[in-house]
């Protein structure tokens, strides 16, 4: 998380970044010309991947702003029949001026899946990675707003970003209609971007961007999966309908032509919210959130094919790259969630849990933690500390 953490904000402080996230302001972080991401990402990954079975469509596209109507390129212009990539075609297409878009580049490259689970333990929730190469002279979409956070990474080349302040559409979503043609408002600030350099962006925030003369632009727009009040409170009414009667009672909907009806219905609705604001509905709400980003984002174990057996003296911890987190249930006994599944604990081992946090021996914790922590290694759910 530390590293994920430096490598995105620099030397930003903890509190300044989370107050962005809490804003509506964009950001323009320099690298001081240091090549910062070349560990990430590189033109030669992607010119690799484009040879195997898995640069297909949807996951492969194109983008070229100079087209009529939408700036997406149509299939056909780069890929077969069959969804895989017809490379001849997308090298003439980039060639004439079309950018490359790899989409979800995290599920596929170990080093952007890595910094994306640093990002998410941080923020506890989704990350994931779009990948966007644009030839010299180009620009791929046009001025737009996106409905979730974004951290656009410049790996290489540089790129003339213009950015808009204050938010279009407040707070969009994915559910929010895009009310086409929507143009900025006011003048942009202009911001180019050298190789090392991040530009934070909040969702509703008017942008754009095309490349300079010269090189070719790599950059990774990192999409910050933040999920909004709406998405939560479907989630605690989902549940508190299987959890309890209220929420399951029926409208009156013959009612509805009855004079006073509103007055009745507005009543009605502040008692069943009323009935959700519990503490114990919030503690509900926080392990579904974490149970859904567990269970959302691909699972990174510690462990590949074949392991060492786990010895007493081996110190250990709890991996990164798993999600995870500990739940008690109404009869107060607690289990460890993670990605595929649970694990029951007894209390010594719930207690086990905080020192293998940073890192303890079963020698250090006592008996019956090596067997304990055999089954976590096996799970892939500890790493040497």
């Amino acid at each position: 998380m530390e590293e994920a953490f430096t490598l995105a904000f620099g030397d930003l402080a903890l509190e300044t970044v989370l107050a962005l996230r809490e804003g509506t302001a964009w950001r323009h972080f320099s690298g001081g010309g240091m090549a910062r991401y070349a560990g990430l990402l590189s033109i030669a990954v992607l010119d690799a991947y484009l040879r195997t079975d898995g640069a297909r469509t949807p996951r492969i596209s194109m983008a070229d702003e100079s087209r009529e109507g939408s700036a997406g390129v149509p299939e056909q212009e780069y890929a077969l029949p069959d969804g895989r990539v017809d490379l001849p075609k997308l090298l003439r297409r980039f060639d004439a001026g079309a950018s490359l878009v790899a989409s979800q580049f995290h599920e596929t490259h170990p080093p952007l899946g890595r910094f994306c689970r640093g990002l998410e333990k941080l923020f506890l929730h989704g990350c994931q990675t779009n990948i966007y190469l644009t030839p010299p002279k180009a620009q791929g979409f046009r001025s737009h707003f996106d409905t979730h956070d974004v951290l656009v990474l410049q790996v290489s080349g540089r790129k003339r970003w213009r950015v808009w302040d204050g938010q279009r559409v407040e707070n969009p979503t994915r559910r929010t209609p895009w009310p086409g043609n929507l143009a900025p408002e006011g003048e942009p600030s202009i911001v180019v971007m050298e190789p090392g350099d991040a530009l934070y962006i909040p969702r509703g925030v008017m942008h754009d961007a095309a490349t300079e003369p010269g090189d070719p632009s790599l950059h990774i727009t990192v999409g910050l999966l933040e999920p909004s009040w709406a998405q939560a409170l479907r989630l605690l009414v989902d549940s508190d309908e299987v959890e309890g009667a209220a929420l399951r009672q029926s409208v009156p909907t013959w009612r509805l032509a009855e004079p006073d009806v509103l007055a009745a219905l507005l009543e009605t609705l502040a008692a069943k919210l009323r009935g959700l604001n519990s503490a114990a509905h919030a503690e509900r709400l926080s392990m579904m959130l974490l149970d859904q980003l567990a269970h959302d984002r691909q699972p990174l174990p510690s462990r590949g094919l074949f392991m060492a057996e786990l010895t007493g003296d081996a110190r250990m911890r709890l991996a990164d790259g798993m999600h995870h987190h500990v739940a008690l249930s109404t009869d107060g006994n607690a289990a460890l969630h993670w990605t595929c599944g649970e694990v029951p604990l007894t209390p010594v081992q719930a207690e086990w849990l905080e020192p293998l946090t940073d890192g303890a021996s079963a020698d250090e914790l006592g008996q019956g933690a090596l067997e304990f922590m055999r089954r976590l290694a096996r799970e892939g759910l500890l790493e040497p500390a």
